[in-house]
């Protein structure tokens, strides 16, 4: 599977212990998010505690993990604002989703956010999913997405670089009105 990047540099972390509190960690923007191809083991022991003390997962299959963003730094500050409950949304361009054949986020989905290294740092579910286009993302939203100063002039410089750099081996650029995938979890 191929990496799932989006623009931002946030994680949810591990606040998941009653009723989708996590365990350990930070997703989702700019976020180059690398669907792990095998589990870490931090995850597969993560995922167990988890299911174990939610009923509803027992016996459910390992979900998706990934990190956020396309570099360590980012990822890994994602994934520390994650467990520390500040980032609590991630922007993926619905570009990416399109040219890599992905299926989009639903409320409900539940996902393993990860550092760098495939290290387990939280398990967050999906709450909430619009598409937006890049212009019209409001500064309510670039605060729940809690990443750099939370402003919106923050999030449209950054996630506009972000949204640079995954279209620039294809030849392509973003645009104003291009469509962001604005994924809400807790």
């Amino acid at each position: 599977m191929k990496p799932r990047v989006t623009s931002t540099v946030i994680c949810f972390g591990v606040f998941y212990a009653f009723s989708f509190m996590s365990f350990a960690g930070c997703q989702m923007q700019t976020r180059e998010k690398k669907v792990q191809e095998e589990h870490h083991p931090s995850v597969v022991k993560m995922w167990a505690s988890f299911s174990s003390q939610n009923a509803q997962f027992q016996g459910k299959p390992i979900p998706e993990s990934f990190y956020f963003c396309d570099n360590e730094t980012d990822a890994n500050d994602c994934a520390s604002l994650v467990t520390d409950g500040i980032k609590r949304a991630t922007s993926t361009s619905l570009w990416w989703f399109e040219k890599y054949k992905q299926r989009i986020p639903e409320p409900g989905d539940v996902y393993v956010i990860t550092d760098w290294d495939g290290v387990a740092k939280a398990i967050v579910k999906t709450t909430k999913v619009d598409r937006i286009p890049f212009d019209e993302v409001t500064a309510e939203y670039a605060k729940i997405e809690g990443e750099g100063d939370t402003t919106l002039g923050y999030w449209k410089r950054t996630h506009w670089d972000y949204y640079s750099r995954e279209m620039k081996p294809f030849e392509e650029s973003p645009t104003e009105d291009m469509i962001i995938v604005c994924e809400q979890f807790k």
